[in-house]
């Protein structure tokens, strides 16, 4: 069970023979909030985008890994956002049967690739944390890239799979009058993709995470025994430390909005009434948010992304040198 199976609460229709109410002051206010939000989404996490792909001292692993997520979360901006505030503000509006196809794919794809490209960042902390010397070997760019172009395209042929096997892409399957733009799948399925997508990665990031707040707090007490000697044979380590807590914020608050609309999708498929499906739609909103408030958090935690941006947006980074300027100097 996915994110886009129960949205029978939005009302929406796929034949474009239905009928249009009139706009609202209040749809005109909401319109514009929801312009706002998905504008700060999508210029945030190019932001990102550009800075990991322009700056060669950003193109770390780990950076790699946040690349793929600004990457997840700039697309779920264009693509996914602005049909599903749309759905909540207009809910008698129709859409076509392309569009709600691209919609659905677009909402599975990118939610499944999001949730395990979040699991690959616990992992990476767990590996440098836990296996220091091993990790600067081993975990290379290269392999980073092969990572995650495996889980894009994984993610792609399982969500393909997935909607095919359960009549969501093949028209002659679908009922072309006035229906709901709704994924629909049988209780096999909706369970092998609930446990696939959530209960598994969702155990993953929080077991490994454990882990490494236990590995963290035991490098601590380390380091605070250490003799001052010692301190710069301890710098990589409190640096990966430091990198952990920040990702950790991260993953947190990744958490915090996935968590409550997988359980309340979950329960909409047992429990069906009003107060579930407001639920649903509610802790929706609040997932696809996750994907505007995760630069906001780049801001706050990671100075050479303060750096970048002031670089990108005064077009300092035309300058023909600027892609190995250092922009590290000012993290501690």
């Amino acid at each position: 069970m996915n994110l886009t199976e129960h949205q029978d609460v939005s009302g929406i229709h796929s034949n474009f023979s239905c009928l249009k109410t009139s706009t609202t002051a209040t749809d005109v206010l909401l319109y514009t909030a929801v312009s706002v939000v998905v504008s700060l989404t999508v210029c945030g996490n190019l932001l990102v985008i550009i800075s990991i792909c322009h700056f060669k001292q950003l193109q770390t692993p780990t950076n790699f890994l946040l690349l793929s997520l600004a990457m997840t979360d700039f697309l779920v901006g264009v693509f996914v956002m602005p049909l599903y505030f749309t759905m909540l503000i207009e809910p008698q509006r129709c859409f076509g049967m392309v569009l709600c196809t691209i919609f659905n794919f677009a909402a599975f794809h990118l939610t499944s690739v999001s949730i395990y490209n979040v699991t690959l960042i616990a992992v990476d902390r767990w590996f440098a944390l836990s296996n220091p010397l091993h990790y600067s070997m081993k975990m290379t760019v290269n392999v980073t890239l092969r990572l995650v172009s495996i889980l894009w395209l994984t993610s792609f042929i399982y969500t393909m799979v997935l909607l095919y096997f359960n009549g969501n892409i093949d028209n002659a399957k679908v009922n072309i009058t006035c229906s709901e733009c709704v994924v629909v799948l049988d209780d096999v399925w909706a369970t092998v993709d609930f446990i696939l997508v959530f209960v598994v990665s969702c155990s993953m990031i929080i077991i490994i995470y454990l882990r490494i707040f236990a590995i963290a707090r035991n490098h601590a007490k380390k380091i605070r025994s250490v003799q001052k000697s010692q301190k710069t044979n301890t710098d990589s380590t409190a640096s990966e430390r430091k990198a952990a807590k920040t990702l950790g914020v991260l993953v947190a608050v990744f958490l915090l909005c996935l968590v409550p609309s997988f359980v309340c999708t979950f329960f909409d498929a047992y429990i069906s009434n009003e107060a579930v499906q407001l639920a649903v739609s509610i802790t929706m909103t609040l997932l696809y948010l996750n994907s505007s408030i995760n630069p906001v958090i780049y801001a706050l935690f990671y100075p050479w992304f303060k750096t970048s941006v002031k670089l990108i947006l005064t077009l300092k980074i035309c300058d023909t040198e600027s892609s190995v300027w250092n922009v590290l100097e000012k993290e501690t």
